[in-house]
């Protein structure tokens, strides 16, 4: 780009009215104003939603572009839901109809009744995104309502039935084509236009106002010619509408003269008619496309009709509305007006979007994306002076002496050396900040605040009244000071060098690799909050373990994956504690691109790459009550099952001892403490409900821990109401005689503390404080005492959670109760104290308070005793005794869990296909080969397309989208998206046992059982025994020469 057109550019950028973030930047003249307009492309596939993510929160506005023949495709849905969630206006863009004329040969009648439902299809998905939020809105009223109502019980209660939909206005919302926010296009042939256009082109014809069209162009009118009225009712009356008439004939009379008919007389006519100029050349030319697009782009240029949309229907920065900047100011569960007076201040800072000197500047960091040295403006090539090239020739002349003379003697190894530094120094990534200007103006050399997403900006309150970034601060948690080195206007894929960006602009800022990883905020006031996280469709769910082919090269591995960390939004980069490195991806596109990004750029080495890691967890279930061949299983069955589970229990080590209702009762190896423990399957929706919520769960851990420590910890009251609103919910769905009063009485959640497994205390007689200590705060209750050892209870309750006895995946949707638990101990516990203190949490609240065990009540006598006495009596041969209770907790719960039928569960993707009717069969032959399950099969109206809803198994999944392709000959193209986890039905430890399984499989039942080989396949990979018979029934093997 010319340096006018860099100078014209940093000119509009001051002008905030007249910029539209859209996210290639163009500069558009509109009807004598001059527009910035800051386009951002994202990719369509749904393993890189994160990057659609990215763009979407830097936006005003997103221009939504939508097939004509497919439609709504999943992807659409997606990105509708992307634009609501981060409350930017959409515009639509309805592309390729030139394939409703070419391909599916509609007629305009046709083709506009085709249109019309697809305008309904997206309209759909906007509508039903409005519903949901106004009914949680309304929900949140009556609750609001309804604690009113119970204060003041005595008045009348008058209940509104109505859902609050009839109140919202919701004009704005969708889209129409005489609302002027839809553009019909056809890309390839370059033409695309609004309805505007063709108002404004019949008004001055036909002599009706330009209004009066626009209101009836689109919907059901028609022109009554001998009246020279427009009426309404034209398919009651069998009439042409009028959009059919004035506009689809138009465009369907210009493809049948230029493409079918290749009628020159009548394309002569049409050209002088509509006053366009077209070369002889186009004219000439054998392929008809080329003088379509040369009479459409001079007709009904595509750019002029979606540039005029966005200019006009897209908002500008100072635009932004106060319910977008308080979602972006309210971090977690925090609600705008629990954050600090200061910080609220701010929002003012936000809808002004000012450039004064006095604003203050508030950027956000969507992502970082790395840059060639090479492409960095200060080291591009320029035009040089005659001076510079003097001096260069000169220095050339010298470095050819010195050379030669260099030659003569041996070879300097300093000056290789500098070479190859340089070298280095040239491949070197550089990262640039992707960002936007909220408020005030961003300068080179400006020191700025970088605050990490999880700082906290009621820290600022300690600060000293008005200090600024350049004074000496105290450290505080995730916030950082620095310079701002270089600022970068986005040309496509050039860089240009800036020295300030006013606010409600999207810029590059270099040097910031150091203080932020992926995202961040940066500011001159401590008081600013850090924004919202990005809303990610995907969850990386796909592992690969990497390694260099050269271990040598390992350091440079591990620098080219904190780059790609750092580079890519989605990606997760982990060591393991085998000592592999991990990376974690969205799905197979996402991760191909991730390794050729490695070798190719950040570590720029040779890596081979492990079979992805699929990842399970484990869980039990009730008992069965059919058996494999479906039979029901009757009373003798049973019998011969309980004696095959009595056989088993001999195995038992010694010690553990398990009774028939399945609770397992473990001696520590000193025999001075017996855990008695229970395993229950949790209900699906408990499970899903613990899932859902585990930040909440942090949440309250953080307390407990607090208040153990006898601290507290401000927890603002919309979580608060959200705990409420958990443990009611929790409550509901644990229903029945097993579970009463079980959400009291639970004792932790696992694994990590936050996981969707609980541990509950059935002892009796021991009372300890509830995990919901947040919500009984107000409430004076009398303090519960923590016995002994409590802590290594759960931590060895954390580990069995961690890694299950089938092949050390982690379990879920697991219930441990704690039954009975003695212990017998002849001395103090201090010693133990301190060992349970490794465990991040005091065993007790204070010294002075006593504590109680089951068969000893300590005094305080015993409390002075030496810790050298207390030590010896703690630690015995087998070690200290937190340590032996840990083991024994952690075991009791293995087999606590072993004896219950054991399943393992498996990550499943929806999976979402559009495809033709006769590559139907093909395609679901590819689902059942690969355990697919179809849940839904509907035909697209007005197409022979199918949408076909599936769930597969994400340990399927790999190479599924290729063979799809292939056996469809690319008629179908899949979507994965990971969903949920589903509980494999068949058991890996089945064996035949009923007569009627003997028949079906045989005595070996060598079948194969998919559940077996998942979990074989995770041992073998960990390293772990696997029972497998490498050899079975053989003979003697007989050789061909001396087969006799």
């Amino acid at each position: 780009m010319g340096h006018t057109s860099l100078e014209k550019i940093i000119a509009l950028q001051k002008k905030t009215s007249h910029i539209r973030n859209l996210c290639i930047l163009a500069h558009v003249d509109h009807g004598g104003n001059e527009y910035l307009i800051n386009l951002i492309d994202s990719p369509g596939h749904v393993d890189f939603s994160s990057e659609v993510s990215t763009a979407v929160r830097l936006c005003d506005g997103a221009i939504v572009v939508v097939d004509a023949v497919e439609g709504v495709c999943p992807q659409t849905q997606v990105v509708l839901r992307q634009a609501w969630l981060e409350n930017i206006r959409p515009v639509l863009v309805i592309n390729k109809i030139d394939r409703l004329i070419v391909e599916l040969k509609l007629t305009s009648q046709e083709a506009f009744t085709h249109l019309q439902k697809i305008l309904e299809q997206v309209n759909a998905v906007t509508g039903s995104l409005f519903t949901s939020k106004v009914l949680e809105e309304r929900a949140e009223k009556d609750a609001e309502a309804q604690s009113s109502c119970t204060e003041n019980s005595s008045a009348d209660q008058v209940y509104d039935w109505s859902a609050g939909l009839e109140e919202t206005d919701d004009s704005d919302l969708y889209f129409s084509p005489d609302r002027g926010n839809v553009v019909f296009a056809s890309a390839i042939d370059g033409w695309g236009f609004s309805i505007h256009q063709f108002a404004e082109m019949y008004s001055q014809k036909m002599g009706i106002r330009s209004s009066v069209l626009l209101k009836t162009l689109w919907g059901d009118f028609y022109l009554n010619a001998k009246a020279k009225k427009i009426m309404k009712g034209a398919q009651s009356k069998g009439k042409k509408p009028l959009f059919v008439q004035l506009v689809l004939d138009n465009i369907w009379n210009m493809y049948d003269a230029v493409v079918t008919r290749r009628d020159k007389e009548k394309v002569e006519k049409m050209v002088t008619s509509l006053g366009l100029k077209v070369m002889s050349r186009d004219l000439r030319h054998s392929d008809p496309k080329v003088l379509l697009s040369a009479i459409c782009s001079q007709w009904l240029p595509v750019s002029r009709a979606v540039l005029s949309m966005v200019c006009e229907k897209l908002p500008c920065p100072a635009e932004i509305s106060a319910e977008r900047v308080e979602k972006l100011m309210s971090v977690g569960a925090r609600r705008f007006d629990s954050l600090p007076e200061k910080t609220q201040e701010l929002k003012k800072a936000f809808l002004d979007c000012s450039a004064d000197e006095t604003a203050p500047v508030i950027v956000f960091v969507s992502k970082m994306f790395a840059v060639d040295s090479k492409a960095l403006p200060q080291n591009k090539q320029r035009p040089l002076t005659q001076e510079e090239i003097a001096q260069r020739r000169e220095l050339a002349r010298q470095r050819h002496a010195e050379r030669q003379a260099a030659n003569q003697s041996a070879e300097s190894p300093g000056s290789a050396l500098s070479v190859k530094a340089a070298v280095e120094e040239e491949n070197k990534e550089h990262f640039v900040a992707f960002a936007r200007v909220y408020s005030g103006v961003v300068r080179k050399g400006q020191k700025v605040f970088v605050l990490g997403p999880k700082y906290n900006p009621s820290l600022a309150l300690r600060l000293p009244e008005g200090c600024s970034v350049a004074d000496v601060l105290p450290s505080i948690p995730h916030m950082a000071c620095c310079t701002v080195d270089s600022l970068y206007l986005l040309m496509g894929r050039e860089l240009e060098e800036l020295d300030e960006v006013p606010s409600g602009n999207v810029l590059g800022i270099g040097g910031m690799e150091e203080f932020i990883l992926k995202s961040a905020t940066i500011s001159t006031s401590p008081a600013c909050p850090p924004f919202t996280p990005l809303n990610f469709e995907a969850t990386p769910i796909v592992r690969v373990a990497v390694e260099p082919k050269h271990p040598s090269e390992m350091p440079k591995l591990v620098r080219g994956m904190r780059l790609l960390n750092q580079a890519d939004p989605c990606a997760e980069v982990l060591i393991q504690e085998t000592g592999e490195h991990v990376l974690v991806t969205a799905g197979e596109v996402h991760l191909q691109r991730c390794l050729d990004d490695l070798r190719e750029r950040f570590a720029k080495i040779e890596i081979s790459a492990s079979e992805p890691i699929i990842p399970f967890r484990e869980t039990v279930i009730r008992p069965p009550k059919m058996d494999m061949v479906n039979e029901d299983l009757g009373k003798q069955q049973k019998v011969a099952v309980i004696h095959q589970v009595k056989e088993e229990q001999m195995k038992n080590p010694e010690g553990i001892q398990v009774d028939s209702t399945g609770l397992v009762t473990l001696t520590t190896s000193n025999k001075m403490a017996t855990v008695g423990v229970r395993a229950i399957p949790l209900p699906e929706e408990v499970t899903r409900l613990l899932e859902d919520n585990v930040e909440l769960i942090r949440t309250m851990e953080q307390f407990s821990l607090f208040a153990w420590e006898d601290k507290t910890l401000d927890i603002n009251q919309k979580i608060l109401e959200n705990i409420q609103d958990f443990k009611v919910k929790l409550e509901s769905n644990l229903q029945g005689h097993k579970w009463k009063e079980a959400v009291e009485r639970i004792w932790a959640f696992g694994p990590r503390r936050c996981g969707p497994n609980i541990l509950l205390n059935n002892i009796e007689g021991y009372r300890r404080p509830s995990v919901w200590q947040c919500l009984e705060r107000e409430k004076e209750t009398e303090r519960a005492e923590i016995r002994d050892f409590d802590n290594s209870i759960v931590s060895g309750f954390q580990l069995a959670a961690l890694s299950g006895p089938m092949c050390e995946e982690p379990l879920m949707g697991v219930c441990f109760s704690v039954e009975t638990w003695h212990m017998k101990l002849s001395a103090p516990p201090l010693a133990q104290q301190d060992s349970v203190n490794e465990d991040s949490q005091p065993a007790e609240p204070s010294n002075d308070d006593q504590s109680e065990s089951s068969d000893v009540h300590e005094t305080s006598s015993n409390r002075s005793r030496s810790r050298v006495e207390a030590a010896g009596g703690s630690v015995d041969c087998y070690g200290p005794f937190s340590g032996q209770l840990i083991a024994a907790m952690k075991d009791a719960c293995r087999f606590a869990f072993q004896a219950k039928p054991q399943r393992l569960m498996a990550a499943m993707y929806t999976c979402e296909i559009m495809a033709t009717a006769e590559v139907l069969g093909r395609m679901y032959a590819v689902l059942s080969k690969r355990e697919g399950r179809v849940l839904q099969e509907e035909m697209k109206e007005g197409t022979d397309m199918f949408i076909i809803k599936a769930v597969l198994p994400v340990a399927e999944s790999f190479g599924f989208a290729d063979e799809i392709r292939k056996r469809t000959s690319g008629l179908a193209s899949p979507q994965l998206v990971f969903s949920h986890w589903e509980v494999i039905s068949s058991d890996p430890f089945w064996v035949p046992t009923t007569e009627e399984e003997y028949l079906h499989f045989g005595e070996k039942a060598d079948s194969t059982n998919q559940t077996l080989k998942y979990m074989n396949a995770v041992r073998r990979r960990k390293g772990l025994y696997v029972e497998e018979k490498i050899v079975e029934h053989a003979e003697k093997q007989r050789t061909l020469s001396k087969n006799k």
